[in-house]
């Protein structure tokens, strides 16, 4: 039974209170009795944006402030882009149902071009993914790729100030903002592969925490549930992190769960893809399978044993 208002920690980026916000007026309409608070909070990886997130700690900077007020008492859960939360978590932490996803794919932005395909040789591309980027390369090598940091608010400014020709972000963002107009072109499977579990809404709380599992559990979607597991699966296998361009995506095939994905090279736009399938109800079997695949296929080669937290040990 929940004792007083419960206590949602969050980012203070649009996004991030949108995202809370609807995990909030879903639960106030499933409990009316329950108080449901936000608390938005300032994280590490909102603050460092003049240097890409893959060399100061990767997303796992959009967590760590929200964790410890979950882990001190002062929020009762966490609501995160499941894309930002490490294939692992801390000990002592839980993910209490993943909402059902938006669209997955993502969106090339452009006040001039309307795709890909369009901008002229040498134009340049906002993104500091490595994953985007590595696809960029392999896709359009004559581009210039500058890095982007900052919220979606902020990276539409820098375009609209002319400082890009396009820039790449989640649809799934621009959707929940209502700026689904601003999305010229949505890069989508197979031709190109989004960052494990984009589009999905995570809930985090203290493992073993059965009052607030209970409150949120009819939130979860099973189905998004399945597919973010493939993928997650996928990750720990290659230990991904924004340090590696990792991409994958799930979809359900009637009992059948199919999983492509892909590992790169930022630098070359070198690309090692694969998939495989298996049943929906193993969909972390499934994930295993193709990280293993692709370690056979020389995915090791690209991750590179110099990246840190890289282990060739299984």
């Amino acid at each position: 039974m929940i004792q007083g208002p419960l206590r949602i920690a969050t980012r203070q980026s649009a996004l991030a209170l949108w995202q809370a916000e609807h995990v909030a007026a879903r639960l106030r309409a499933l409990h009316p009795r329950i108080d449901v608070a936000l608390l938005p909070m300032t994280t590490r990886g909102d603050q460092i944006l003049d240097q890409p997130l893959a060399s100061v700690g990767g997303k796992g900077l959009f967590l760590k402030e929200l964790e410890v007020a979950i882990r001190d008492g002062v929020a009762d859960l966490a609501v995160h882009s499941m894309k930002d939360v490490p294939a692992e978590l801390d000990p002592g932490f839980a993910i209490a149902a993943v909402l059902e996803r938006e669209d997955p794919s993502d969106a090339l932005v452009s006040n001039h071009h309307a795709t890909l395909e369009d901008l002229p040789p040498g134009a340049i591309v906002g993104t500091s993914s490595l994953r985007r980027q590595a696809q960029l390369r392999a896709r359009r090598p004559d581009l210039r790729i500058e890095d982007l940091r900052g919220n979606v608010n902020t990276r539409l400014a820098k375009l609209d100030e002319g400082r890009y020709d396009a820039i790449l972000l989640a649809s799934a963002g621009l959707l929940r903002l209502g700026m689904g107009a601003r999305i010229r072109q949505r890069l989508e499977a197979p031709g190109w592969l989004p960052a494990v579990a984009q589009g999905a809404i995570g809930i985090e709380c203290r493992e073993g925490d059965a009052a607030i599992h209970a409150v949120v559990a009819p939130l979860a979607h099973a189905a998004t549930a399945a597919c973010v597991a493939a993928e997650r699966a996928l990750s720990r296998v290659l230990e991904g992190n924004c340090q590696v361009p990792i991409a994958g995506l799930a979809r359900l095939q009637g009992g059948r769960l199919a999983l492509e994905g892909l590992v790169g090279d930022a630098a070359s736009g070198r690309l090692l893809r694969d998939a495989r399938e298996g049943a929906a109800d193993a969909p972390d079997a499934v994930g295993l399978a193709l990280g293993r695949a692709l370690l056979d296929a020389g995915a090791a080669d690209l991750i590179r044993p110099g990246v840190a937290g890289w282990s060739r040990a299984r």
